[in-house]
């Protein structure tokens, strides 16, 4: 039917209908106006120094682990939470790790030493864990070249995910030997243009000096904040729309080895003086902060930085509000937080990998290698001569002195450095098994020697003594805060061989006022070979005088060292090797505990 004026009804109809909902066309229109353009939401969750813990598992207690904050550890429970986070996502999520993966447990070390996985071609427990959590990319620790480049490199053929180091390149070419960065293409939801993720990978310049032995001549490890000015802009311009630094190196700003290497807890440094950087995953202090903004002084923009704990007991969370604006992506909002690994159960896919590694690992450390005539304990190795750090120094003696017999150093004292690793370490009385001589010596050192002289070795010590508070006349004497908290167990050695005493009421550097060898006072001149860490000798913990040509290295294990004799011996028994040799005092009276 057609209108007077010749249009259609339906024409009619269809005019008044599109004038009705002009309004509300208008309407809506107007509110997205108002709304502005579409949020869109990022997840980033991070691991780092998960240290070879894929149970949570304390293999030195032969139980689950557990600490005063009841914290848990390992890889399944972090696959738990980067689970539940996943199955709740609005976005999209990556998952990244710092670094420090392949060493720490005895897990790690029985796939590095007793069935090593060059050996067996079996896949590496830690391997088998991230593949099961789905990891996006990880980050090479310097923990990761502690067993050699062969293991390594496997270790990561075995990956279902790219390992990231840009600093760390071929010592004969100068390119990365390893993968710099990665652009991950990452879909947003239904309809979001893509995002596309630059991920660049940090190592600790320190591997130089901690695994020389295993490095020198063929990698070499550059400045961590240059090599991100470096390739931060290369990201960029291959289209990463946001960049995130996945670095194995704390925020301190300060190196435990002194000047001669590149910084090794830069994670600061970079955020401030490299431009174009959104967030940073960082690791290596072991420590839990779950947000920090550092401003860049190019750009004055905030990058986001967190720290994830260390062992699994926390996951790092990022979380990006993105918004498409003129055909580029900008970040609205970003925040960080740490989860707590204890609120959620193990994941039992993780689980299930590595069941049968984790078995091994348990019959294994629980062998008996000796007998105990009395308990033996490193409670108090930190501030009282214990026989059970003696042990140590006993063990390393014999090796040295037996290794330079009739040799050119045969007449020299042999003298012995040990730390107190651990506080919680103990030989039972009765039955010592394997799980007790790892927890007493928990690091993979080797063994080596120097030759120091008596000036050298009271140096030594000077700088050792450090790690005391200085005592007032009148002050209490308390065990829990006697020691400075920012020097690590780890940082203080005694050594056996010399008698001396630490006066900690004098200043630091005057605090060695007795130094003896058979009730004689040391020639400064006076010669001896030293045995000592492979890890203080290449100069950790920056201890004067150390870092010489060795006269003795022949790769030996100290923790091997210390089960082989034990169980040559048959028996430990404090009186073939505890020597009271070094004490604490206060204007020269000896302190009581």
């Amino acid at each position: 039917m057609t209108s007077p004026t010749g249009v259609s009804r339906r024409a009619v109809i269809a005019a008044s209908a599109a004038a009705a909902a002009a309004p509300l066309a208008f309407s809506q229109a107007a509110q997205a106006q108002e709304k502005g353009p579409q949020t869109f939401h990022l997840t980033v969750l991070g691991t780092s120094d998960t240290h070879g813990n894929v149970y949570n598992w304390d293999y030195y207690r032969d139980a689950e682990y557990d600490d005063a904050a009841h914290n848990d550890v390992g890889v399944a429970k972090l696959a738990a939470l980067v689970n539940k986070i996943r199955a709740e996502a609005t976005g999209a999520t990556l998952v990244l790790d710092a670094g420090d993966t392949i060493q720490g447990t005895p897990l790690a070390t029985y796939y590095a030493k007793q069935e090593p996985i060059t050996t067996t071609g079996e896949k590496h427990p830690m391997a088998r864990a991230m593949n099961v959590l789905h990891y996006d990319a990880v980050t090479l620790g310097n923990h990761e070249f502690n067993y050699g480049l062969p293991l390594l490199n496997l270790w990561i053929r075995q990956l279902g995910f790219p390992a990231l180091a840009a600093n760390c390149v071929s010592a004969t070419t100068g390119r990365p030997a390893y993968t710099p960065y990665i652009i991950k293409k990452v879909s947003l939801g239904r309809h979001a243009p893509t995002l596309r993720v630059g991920i660049l990978g940090l190592t600790n310049p320190g591997v130089a000096i901690w695994d020389r032995a295993n490095v020198e001549g063929k990698l070499e490890f550059l400045d961590m904040v240059s090599t991100a000015a470096k390739w931060v802009p290369e990201m960029r311009s291959r289209g990463a729309d946001l960049v995130i630094v996945s670095a194995h190196g704390g925020d301190s700003g300060v190196s435990s080895y002194g000047p001669d290497l590149p910084n090794e807890n830069p994670a600061a440094l970079i955020a401030a003086q490299v431009p174009g950087i959104d967030a940073i995953l960082f690791g290596h202090a072991h420590l839990d902060i779950p947000q920090r903004f550092v401003a860049n002084m190019t750009t004055g923009e905030q990058v986001l930085m967190s720290e994830p704990s260390k062992w699994g007991q926390r996951l790092t969370r990022m979380d990006f509000d993105l918004v498409r604006d003129c055909g580029r992506w900008k970040i609205t909002t970003k925040a960080a937080t740490t989860l707590n690994t204890n609120t959620v159960d193990a994941d039992p896919a993780v689980l299930a990998a590595v069941r049968a590694q984790h078995a091994k690992t348990v019959a294994y450390v629980n062998q008996k290698v000796a007998t105990s005539t009395e308990e033996l304990s490193a409670a108090t190795s930190r501030y009282q001569d214990t026989p059970i750090l003696d042990y140590i120094n006993k063990v390393q003696t014999d090796e040295v002195t037996s290794a330079l017999a009739g040799g050119a150093y045969a007449t020299l004292p042999v003298l012995s450095i040990a730390a107190p690793f651990s506080r919680t370490a103990v030989f039972p009385q009765g039955d010592v098994k394997i799980k007790d001589v790892a927890g007493l010596y928990i690091y993979d050192n080797t063994l080596e020697a120097v030759v120091l002289t008596g000036a050298e070795v009271k140096a030594y010590l000077e700088y050792s003594a450090k790690y005391f508070v200085t005592l007032a006349p009148d002050a209490p004497v308390n065990p829990d805060t006697i020691t400075d908290p920012a020097v690590p167990d780890y940082n203080y050695d005694t050594l056996s061989g010399v008698d001396y005493d630490i006066d900690i009421s004098r200043p630091v550097g005057s605090r060695i006022t007795r130094l003896q060898v058979n009730g004689a006072d040391v020639d400064p001149g006076a010669r001896f070979v030293v045995a000592v860490n492979n890890y203080r000798r290449s100069g950790g913990g920056n201890f004067p005088g150390i870092v010489k040509t060795q006269v003795y290295n022949e790769q030996k294990e100290i923790r091997q060292l210390l089960i082989d004799w034990a169980q040559a011996k048959g028996q430990i028994n404090p009186a073939d090797f505890y020597v009271e040799n070094w004490q604490l005092v206060r204007n020269g009276v000896p302190i009581q505990f």
